[in-house]
């Protein structure tokens, strides 16, 4: 399972105890209570750290990427055809600024990156 996928199941489980937490609290079921407490506080702590996990993940491929030797917007007939700009510029990759890894690149358009000039 991707990290993506985990911090999704963790959010629903996350949510599913809260939901029952506050059925029990309104049972006045003190034992449930407790345990929910405890389960809704392991649950935040693992996807906390599968939040870090994804951020360094993203980070990581941004440095990657940033290495690369060559970048530069892209012209909207580029981006109409993408595929066969892809083709034709081996190696090339294409960041889209509302993505998680365009917002660790701070980039304002769509953004290409090669190892060579395109």
């Amino acid at each position: 399972m991707n990290i993506k996928q985990e911090l999704q199941h963790l959010n629903s489980k996350l949510d599913n105890s809260s939901r029952k937490l506050a059925a029990a609290k309104k049972r006045g079921d003190k034992a449930i209570v407790l345990q929910f407490e405890a389960e809704i506080e392991s649950l935040t702590k693992t996807r906390a750290s599968a939040k870090n996990k994804n951020d360094r993940e993203v980070s990581d491929q941004g440095n990657s990427i940033k290495a690369l030797a060559f970048n530069r917007e892209l012209t909207k007939e580029e981006q109409t055809d993408m595929g066969k700009l892809k083709k034709s510029v081996r190696g090339l990759i294409v960041v889209h600024p509302l993505t998680a890894l365009g917002r660790e690149l701070t980039i304002e358009k769509v953004t290409g990156f090669s190892p060579k000039k395109f």
